[in-house]
């Protein structure tokens, strides 16, 4: 059957159902989440109904239209595919099929945790996952500490402390499921717990004082790499985003009439939209990118696919080539750099926080505090810019006004 999606687009539809053909449809969430779903009419009594066949991009057009085809054979044959699942599901076993495998588990509670995640997030998940194949073919109910404990072996013998332990968190959460879910009686990673070396907590570096910061913006000035990312580098200090907000910045989020960069809460950490107010300087820095990759998606895209955006580690590269170690300056310490120096200039600790885009820790303050304070934050922003100026300049500099109440 020939179908009416290509792969080449998949990744640009927006949010809506987006139908293939023969039942199958691409179903794009707010979010930018996207699953392969089936519409068929049950055989016991004509009611129409949905099957999930697996989310995009983990599960291809070419895999999707192969699990529709399975599952349109099933109903001729007068079998109805959900009701099967149904009852794999439910009972943990199958006629024939045996005990659920791990990896049939993480699968389901990956995809019942997907409207509740942003579309970083599940990717991120997904790739967690990735470290444990060696547990995928194996009946979750018989998997052991040891057999886990051998899995996280690996990763700390790379020394990659932190990535270890949110494996084995979420590892964890896929057996707390399965056990909810009847598929398991346990979950082995309780029993890690001291087994494996701890992380050290660290800071992301930055650097705060104002002559170092003067320095350090001459020197992204002088970058002589890739376009895009010289500008994400020019406008990292300016708009203080976190890296992972400002590499993955698409177009339609970029107002120019209005100066605002309007990220969407999906890709939000805290899960709320968030406001951007640009200055005249990053404004000026987009104008001149959107001649190079307007065009496209997204602002800052891989150099491999337009279709995805930078790698996550191109900025911190970018710094390390200009002689700034990761024990200096990272991508993250742009945030600490711009709060530690507006603090000391003087703004009001309230705005600088909303514009981080901060959580309100305390939760009783935080239902009464929904002020967005937008005009002071225009001011901040630009007044920052300014203030980068006159450090790039390394000139007198002049104190900002003052915003503290």
């Amino acid at each position: 059957m020939v179908g009416k999606l290509k792969v080449k687009t998949l990744d640009k539809l927006p949010a809506g159902k987006h139908f293939d053909g023969g039942g199958l449809y691409l179903d794009v969430s707010a979010a930018g989440g996207r699953s392969w779903r089936w519409k068929y009419r049950r055989p016991s009594d004509s009611k129409e109904t949905r099957l999930t066949l697996g989310a995009y991009p983990a599960v291809g057009l070419a895999e999707a239209r192969e699990r529709r085809d399975e599952s349109r054979k099933q109903l001729r044959e007068g079998r109805d595919p959900g009701a099967e699942r149904r009852a794999l599901r439910e009972g943990g076993n199958g006629v024939g099929a045996g005990p659920a495998t791990f990896k049939a588990v993480a699968a389901e509670w990956l995809e019942k945790q997907r409207a509740a995640m942003s579309l970083a997030t599940y990717n991120k998940a997904q790739w967690q996952l990735s470290y444990a194949t060696d547990l995928d073919g194996l009946p979750i109910d018989a998997i052991k500490p040891p057999q886990v404990l051998a899995v996280l072996r690996k990763l700390e013998s790379a020394d990659i402390l932190e990535t270890m332990h949110r494996v084995k968190s979420r590892v964890g959460e896929v057996f707390r499921y399965a056990i909810a879910a009847g598929y398991a009686t346990d979950d082995p990673t309780g029993a890690l717990r001291g087994a494996l070396k701890p992380v050290v907590s660290k800071s992301h570096a930055a650097i705060i004082e104002p002559k170092e910061v003067g320095a350090l913006l001459r020197a992204l000035d002088s970058y002589q790499g890739q376009p895009t990312t010289m500008a994400a580098l020019k406008l990292a200090p300016l708009v203080f985003a976190r890296p992972g907000n400002l590499r993955a910045a698409e177009w339609r989020e970029i107002d120019f009439d209005a100066k605002e960069w309007r990220i969407p809460a999906g890709k939000m950490k805290m899960k709320e939209a968030h406001l951007v107010p640009l200055s005249k300087q990053a404004v000026k820095i987009l104008r001149e990118l959107h001649r190079l990759t307007g065009h496209g998606r997204f602002c800052f895209p891989s150099l491999l696919s337009a279709e995805r955006p930078m790698s996550n580690n191109t900025l911190n590269m970018a710094l390390r080539r200009l002689g700034f170690d990761h024990d200096t300056m990272t991508a993250h310490g742009f945030r600490a750099m711009a709060s530690t120096l507006l603090n000391e200039l003087g703004w009001a600790p309230d705005v600088i926080e909303r514009q981080l885009a901060h959580a309100e820790r305390n939760k009783v303050r935080a239902v009464y505090n929904r002020a967005s304070y937008m005009e002071e934050r225009r001011q901040l922003m630009q007044q920052w810019a300014d203030y980068c100026d006159q450090l790039r300049d390394g000139g007198n500099v002049v104190a900002m006004k003052r915003k503290r109440k």
